[in-house]
Protein backbone atom coordinates (compact mmCIF):
# COMPACT_ATOMS: atom_id res chain seq x y z
CA UNK A 1 0.00 0.00 0.00
CA UNK A 2 1.32 3.38 -0.94
CA UNK A 3 1.57 6.19 1.63
CA UNK A 4 -1.13 8.10 -0.21
CA UNK A 5 -3.60 5.20 -0.09
CA UNK A 6 -2.95 4.65 3.61
CA UNK A 7 -3.62 8.30 4.33
CA UNK A 8 -6.95 8.16 2.50
CA UNK A 9 -7.99 5.00 4.39
CA UNK A 10 -7.14 6.59 7.74
CA UNK A 11 -9.07 9.70 6.83
CA UNK A 12 -12.15 7.65 5.85
CA UNK A 13 -11.99 5.69 9.12
CA UNK A 14 -11.82 8.94 11.10
CA UNK A 15 -14.88 10.28 9.30
CA UNK A 16 -16.86 7.10 10.02
CA UNK A 17 -15.85 7.14 13.68
CA UNK A 18 -16.92 10.79 14.00
CA UNK A 19 -20.30 10.06 12.44
CA UNK A 20 -20.84 7.08 14.74
CA UNK A 21 -20.02 9.27 17.75
CA UNK A 22 -22.53 11.89 16.64
CA UNK A 23 -25.25 9.25 16.19
CA UNK A 24 -24.55 7.93 19.68
CA UNK A 25 -24.75 11.40 21.20
CA UNK A 26 -28.05 12.12 19.45
CA UNK A 27 -29.43 8.79 20.64
CA UNK A 28 -28.39 9.50 24.22
CA UNK A 29 -29.95 12.94 24.03
CA UNK A 30 -33.24 11.53 22.79
CA UNK A 31 -33.50 8.66 25.30
CA UNK A 32 -34.63 10.78 28.29
CA UNK A 33 -37.36 12.28 26.15
CA UNK A 34 -38.48 8.89 24.98
CA UNK A 35 -38.47 7.51 28.52
CA UNK A 36 -40.51 10.47 29.84
CA UNK A 37 -42.99 10.21 26.97
CA UNK A 38 -43.51 6.52 27.70
CA UNK A 39 -43.92 7.08 31.44
CA UNK A 40 -46.08 10.24 31.18
CA UNK A 41 -49.44 8.40 30.93
CA UNK A 42 -48.62 6.35 34.01
CA UNK A 43 -47.61 9.48 35.93
CA UNK A 44 -50.80 11.23 34.86
CA UNK A 45 -52.91 8.23 35.92
CA UNK A 46 -51.35 8.08 39.36
CA UNK A 47 -51.25 5.22 41.83
CA UNK A 48 -54.29 3.96 43.79
CA UNK A 49 -53.74 2.55 47.24
CA UNK A 50 -56.03 1.31 50.00
CA UNK A 51 -56.19 -1.02 52.98
CA UNK A 52 -58.36 -4.05 52.27
CA UNK A 53 -60.80 -5.52 54.76
CA UNK A 54 -58.23 -8.13 55.82
CA UNK A 55 -55.60 -5.46 56.54
CA UNK A 56 -53.55 -5.86 53.36
CA UNK A 57 -52.36 -2.66 51.70
CA UNK A 58 -53.15 -2.84 47.99
CA UNK A 59 -51.70 -0.73 45.20
CA UNK A 60 -52.67 -0.46 41.54
CA UNK A 61 -52.65 1.95 38.61
CA UNK A 62 -56.45 2.02 38.54
CA UNK A 63 -59.30 1.96 41.12
CA UNK A 64 -59.06 -1.20 43.22
CA UNK A 65 -62.15 -3.42 43.04
CA UNK A 66 -61.46 -5.06 46.41
CA UNK A 67 -61.66 -1.62 48.07
CA UNK A 68 -64.90 -0.39 46.45
CA UNK A 69 -66.45 -0.13 49.93
CA UNK A 70 -63.36 1.47 51.47
CA UNK A 71 -61.51 4.75 51.09
CA UNK A 72 -58.92 4.82 48.29
CA UNK A 73 -56.10 7.34 47.94
CA UNK A 74 -54.77 8.48 44.57
CA UNK A 75 -51.04 9.20 44.84
CA UNK A 76 -48.68 11.13 42.62
CA UNK A 77 -45.47 9.49 41.42
CA UNK A 78 -43.60 11.07 44.33
CA UNK A 79 -45.98 9.49 46.86
CA UNK A 80 -47.90 12.67 47.69
CA UNK A 81 -51.71 12.45 47.92
CA UNK A 82 -53.49 13.83 44.88
CA UNK A 83 -57.05 12.91 45.88
CA UNK A 84 -59.05 10.77 48.29
CA UNK A 85 -61.94 8.76 46.88
CA UNK A 86 -64.68 7.84 49.40
CA UNK A 87 -66.17 4.35 49.50
CA UNK A 88 -68.69 3.39 46.83
CA UNK A 89 -72.07 3.29 48.59
CA UNK A 90 -74.70 0.60 48.31
CA UNK A 91 -78.24 1.57 47.31
CA UNK A 92 -79.34 1.57 50.96
CA UNK A 93 -76.31 3.57 52.06
CA UNK A 94 -76.85 6.06 49.26
CA UNK A 95 -80.50 6.46 50.27
CA UNK A 96 -79.49 7.07 53.89
CA UNK A 97 -76.82 9.55 52.85
CA UNK A 98 -79.25 11.47 50.65
CA UNK A 99 -81.80 11.52 53.48
CA UNK A 100 -79.18 12.93 55.86
CA UNK A 101 -78.18 15.53 53.30
CA UNK A 102 -81.82 16.57 52.80
CA UNK A 103 -82.32 16.81 56.56
CA UNK A 104 -79.17 18.92 56.91
CA UNK A 105 -80.29 21.19 54.07
CA UNK A 106 -83.72 21.54 55.67
CA UNK A 107 -82.11 22.42 59.00
CA UNK A 108 -79.90 25.04 57.36
CA UNK A 109 -82.95 26.53 55.63
CA UNK A 110 -84.86 26.58 58.93
CA UNK A 111 -81.99 28.39 60.65
CA UNK A 112 -81.80 30.94 57.84
CA UNK A 113 -85.57 31.40 58.02
CA UNK A 114 -85.37 31.90 61.81
CA UNK A 115 -82.70 34.57 61.35
CA UNK A 116 -84.82 36.32 58.73
CA UNK A 117 -87.95 36.19 60.88
CA UNK A 118 -86.17 37.57 63.94
CA UNK A 119 -84.66 40.41 61.94
CA UNK A 120 -88.03 41.23 60.41
CA UNK A 121 -89.61 41.12 63.87
CA UNK A 122 -87.11 43.61 65.27
CA UNK A 123 -87.50 45.85 62.23
CA UNK A 124 -91.28 45.83 62.63
CA UNK A 125 -91.18 46.40 66.40
CA UNK A 126 -88.17 48.53 67.39
CA UNK A 127 -89.52 48.90 70.95
CA UNK A 128 -92.24 47.63 73.27
CA UNK A 129 -94.54 50.58 72.61
CA UNK A 130 -94.68 49.74 68.90
CA UNK A 131 -95.50 46.13 69.73
CA UNK A 132 -98.30 47.16 72.09
CA UNK A 133 -99.85 49.41 69.43
CA UNK A 134 -99.82 46.49 66.99
CA UNK A 135 -101.47 44.22 69.57
CA UNK A 136 -104.29 46.68 70.14
CA UNK A 137 -104.83 47.18 66.41
CA UNK A 138 -104.98 43.43 65.79
CA UNK A 139 -107.56 42.97 68.55
CA UNK A 140 -109.75 45.89 67.49
CA UNK A 141 -111.57 43.97 64.73
CA UNK A 142 -112.41 41.13 67.11
CA UNK A 143 -113.55 43.52 69.84
CA UNK A 144 -115.84 45.24 67.35
CA UNK A 145 -117.34 41.85 66.47
CA UNK A 146 -117.79 41.03 70.16
CA UNK A 147 -119.64 44.30 70.76
CA UNK A 148 -121.85 43.63 67.74
CA UNK A 149 -122.66 40.15 69.07
CA UNK A 150 -123.58 41.54 72.49
CA UNK A 151 -125.80 44.13 70.84
CA UNK A 152 -127.51 41.53 68.69
CA UNK A 153 -128.16 39.29 71.71
CA UNK A 154 -129.83 42.22 73.48
CA UNK A 155 -131.99 42.85 70.39
CA UNK A 156 -133.01 39.21 70.26
CA UNK A 157 -133.97 39.30 73.94
CA UNK A 158 -136.18 42.31 73.24
CA UNK A 159 -137.74 40.57 70.23
CA UNK A 160 -138.46 37.47 72.25
CA UNK A 161 -140.30 39.20 75.09
CA UNK A 162 -143.60 39.88 73.22
CA UNK A 163 -143.44 36.41 71.69
CA UNK A 164 -143.06 34.86 75.13
CA UNK A 165 -145.94 36.98 76.46
CA UNK A 166 -148.15 35.84 73.61
CA UNK A 167 -147.17 32.23 74.18
CA UNK A 168 -148.47 32.44 77.77
CA UNK A 169 -152.03 32.61 76.40
CA UNK A 170 -151.49 29.14 74.94
CA UNK A 171 -150.29 27.46 78.11
CA UNK A 172 -151.39 23.84 77.89
CA UNK A 173 -152.39 24.30 74.27
CA UNK A 174 -150.68 23.93 70.95
CA UNK A 175 -148.98 27.11 69.78
CA UNK A 176 -150.05 28.58 66.44
CA UNK A 177 -147.65 27.69 63.63
CA UNK A 178 -146.60 31.28 63.04
CA UNK A 179 -145.83 31.91 66.71
CA UNK A 180 -143.98 28.63 67.02
CA UNK A 181 -141.91 29.53 63.97
CA UNK A 182 -141.05 32.96 65.38
CA UNK A 183 -139.95 31.47 68.71
CA UNK A 184 -137.83 28.81 66.96
CA UNK A 185 -136.18 31.43 64.73
CA UNK A 186 -135.39 33.54 67.78
CA UNK A 187 -133.88 30.55 69.58
CA UNK A 188 -131.73 29.68 66.55
CA UNK A 189 -130.50 33.25 66.21
CA UNK A 190 -129.60 33.42 69.90
CA UNK A 191 -127.67 30.14 69.64
CA UNK A 192 -125.80 31.37 66.58
CA UNK A 193 -124.81 34.56 68.37
CA UNK A 194 -123.66 32.65 71.43
CA UNK A 195 -121.45 30.44 69.22
CA UNK A 196 -120.05 33.56 67.55
CA UNK A 197 -119.30 35.04 70.96
CA UNK A 198 -117.37 31.92 71.97
CA UNK A 199 -115.38 31.95 68.71
CA UNK A 200 -114.67 35.66 68.98
CA UNK A 201 -113.34 35.27 72.51
CA UNK A 202 -111.17 32.35 71.37
CA UNK A 203 -109.75 34.51 68.57
CA UNK A 204 -109.02 37.33 70.98
CA UNK A 205 -107.22 34.88 73.27
CA UNK A 206 -105.20 33.56 70.31
CA UNK A 207 -104.10 37.07 69.34
CA UNK A 208 -103.01 37.81 72.90
CA UNK A 209 -101.07 34.51 73.14
CA UNK A 210 -99.31 35.29 69.87
CA UNK A 211 -98.32 38.78 70.96
CA UNK A 212 -97.28 37.50 74.39
CA UNK A 213 -94.92 34.99 72.76
CA UNK A 214 -93.58 37.66 70.41
CA UNK A 215 -92.95 40.03 73.30
CA UNK A 216 -90.95 37.41 75.23
CA UNK A 217 -88.84 36.81 72.12
CA UNK A 218 -88.44 40.50 71.34
CA UNK A 219 -87.26 41.33 74.84
CA UNK A 220 -84.46 38.77 74.45
CA UNK A 221 -83.59 40.05 70.98
CA UNK A 222 -83.60 43.66 72.20
CA UNK A 223 -81.26 42.53 74.99
CA UNK A 224 -78.73 41.25 72.44
CA UNK A 225 -79.66 37.63 71.68
CA UNK A 226 -78.47 36.76 68.12
CA UNK A 227 -81.18 36.53 65.50
CA UNK A 228 -82.14 32.91 64.86
CA UNK A 229 -80.75 31.64 68.17
CA UNK A 230 -84.05 31.38 70.03
CA UNK A 231 -85.66 28.49 68.16
CA UNK A 232 -89.04 28.55 66.47
CA UNK A 233 -91.64 31.07 67.54
CA UNK A 234 -94.71 29.26 68.95
CA UNK A 235 -97.67 29.59 66.64
CA UNK A 236 -101.01 30.22 68.31
CA UNK A 237 -103.75 28.05 66.86
CA UNK A 238 -106.20 30.04 64.81
CA UNK A 239 -109.80 30.29 65.94
CA UNK A 240 -112.63 29.36 63.54
CA UNK A 241 -113.44 31.92 60.83
CA UNK A 242 -116.74 32.71 62.54
CA UNK A 243 -114.72 34.38 65.27
CA UNK A 244 -114.04 37.47 63.20
CA UNK A 245 -117.25 37.64 61.18
CA UNK A 246 -119.75 40.36 62.03
CA UNK A 247 -122.22 38.97 64.51
CA UNK A 248 -125.28 39.99 62.51
CA UNK A 249 -124.13 38.00 59.47
CA UNK A 250 -125.80 34.81 60.67
CA UNK A 251 -129.20 36.49 60.96
CA UNK A 252 -129.22 38.35 57.67
CA UNK A 253 -129.31 41.73 59.38
CA UNK A 254 -126.72 44.37 58.41
CA UNK A 255 -123.78 44.69 60.75
CA UNK A 256 -123.77 47.84 62.90
CA UNK A 257 -121.38 50.54 61.72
Amino acid sequence: MTPCAGWHNARAGLVLATMAAKVALVTLALMPGLTWAQSAPAAAAGIYTCVAADGRRLTADRPIAECHAREQRLLNRDGSVRAVHPPTLTTEERTETEARERAAASERAARADAVRRDRNLMARYPDEAAHQRARLAAADTVRLAIRATDSRLRDLAVERKPLANEAEFYTGKQLPGKLRGQLDANDAAVEAQRMSALNQQAELDRINRLYDAELVRLRRLWAGAPAGSLGALPVAQAAPRAAIKPAAESTGRPAPR
